[in-house]
């Protein structure tokens, strides 16, 4: 595969990065420990992040041979949409924190590259910057706390121009983030020495990203979470601001769908009732998440659960988030009924350290090990894979 011919040109250093992985060990030099402490970190123990990633390594492929491969397409359709690719970006809130203009940059990508993105509703660009740049993208809410609030954003996100709603489902009370706090990132940001000291012995995101956006675009808000302009990331209230949603319920999401016109998806569910419920309420899609680890930690990884929960929705696309890393783990989730999957951190990470060219590079990668891996395998097409393609690993 090869970058899109009006992406930006690569610095040469990108070719060295072989994996997504490898963006994750070159983000831990170039960022502050604190802006990288809360890209890559997860609640409590992490049981649940190692647990994403044990779940891919619990199945292990069975290729077929004899194949013809050369007519393989990675493409897939979605929401009636060709994509060139069976994964996108999930959303990852204050992206604009740890690359310049991050949601921007990574939006573009994903428009080039023609793959999904979502961006986040605690985001620090304005959701209509965005859609302008990449006219396709998904908008991720966390809701209001009242109906008017959530009536008010969804009028706005619709107004914009988003024609696909993406409503998180998981996070009725804040996480404990204990990692966040041991690598001194809050919410509100607290300036202080530690974190002076931090900016200064990382001079390439101080100047490139941080003061960059200080001098051009100042003090970077919560751009998204209501209809109108949120709180400054310093401001005392933002916790407030963001933590609000413990009465949320299902009426809420009827409410939604009676107003939302477009195609209505919820993400961070991992009970099959769940999914069913949401599904006989009119959704058009759900993503089996537990938040990459980020909210309960013990919760099951979504691969777990995913056969389950497609044998509970088979009328509506069910796609997957989590502890996606490799062409594989794509692979494995769609063998066992995910329609299409999303990645956050590595596209994160890809941006902090490269911008644009760094989420193409991140894109390009994942994409070629996606084509080469169904090529080992024999299959064709994304849609081709079934459960045939999996055995449970061999454990001694």
């Amino acid at each position: 595969m090869s970058r899109s011919a009006d992406a930006p040109a690569a610095p040469r250093w990108l070719q060295g990065l072989l994996c997504l992985d490898d963006f994750e060990a070159e983000a831990r030099r170039h960022l502050p420990r604190p802006v990288f402490g809360y890209v890559a970190g997860a609640a409590e123990t992490n049981q649940s992040l190692r647990a994403n990633r044990a779940s891919f390594q619990a199945w292990e492929m069975v290729p077929r041979v004899l194949v013809d491969i050369t007519p393989r397409d990675t493409g897939v359709e979605l929401f009636g949409q060709r994509y060139a690719a069976p994964f996108g970006v999930a959303p990852m809130g204050l992206a604009a924190l740890s690359a310049y203009r991050g949601d921007l940059v990574i939006a573009q990508a994903a428009q080039r590259e023609n793959i999904p993105f979502v961006l986040s509703g605690s985001s620090l660009i304005r959701l209509e910057e965005v859609i302008a740049v990449n006219p396709g993208a998904w908008f991720q809410a966390y809701l209001p706390g009242d109906d008017a609030g959530i009536l008010a954003l969804l009028e706005r996100v619709k107004t914009a121009g988003y024609r696909t709603l993406v409503i998180t489902l998981d996070t009725p009370a804040a996480a404990n983030r204990e990692s966040n706090l041991r690598a001194g990132f809050t919410i509100p940001v607290r300036p202080g020495p530690a974190l002076a000291w931090q900016g200064l012995t990382h001079p390439r995101w101080l100047f490139g990203t941080f003061l960059r956006t200080l001098l051009r675009h100042g003090m970077p808000h919560f751009e998204n979470s209501y209809a109108t302009r949120g709180a400054p990331i310093l401001s005392p209230h933002v916790e407030r601001n963001l933590s609000d949603r413990g009465h949320l319920n299902w009426r809420h999401l009827q409410m939604i769908r009676r107003v939302w016109g477009g195609e209505l998806v919820v993400k961070g569910v991992l009970d099959a009732r769940d999914a069913r419920r949401a599904a006989d309420e009119g959704v058009d899609g759900v993503i089996v998440s537990n938040h990459g680890g980020r909210q309960l930690d013990g919760a099951a990884a979504p691969l777990a659960v995913l056969p389950r929960i497609v044998e509970a929705c088979p009328g509506i696309p069910v796609m997957l988030d989590s502890g996606v890393r490799r062409g594989s783990d794509v692979l494995k989730a769609l063998a066992l009924g995910a329609r299409f999957v999303f990645v956050g951190r590595p596209f994160a990470f890809a941006a902090a350290v490269a911008g644009e060219a760094g989420a193409h590079r991140a894109i390009d990668l994942l994409r070629s090990e996606v084509s080469r891996n169904m090529a080992l395998m024999g299959v064709l097409r994304p849609e081709d894979l079934d459960p045939s393609h999996l055995i449970p690993a061999q454990r001694n």
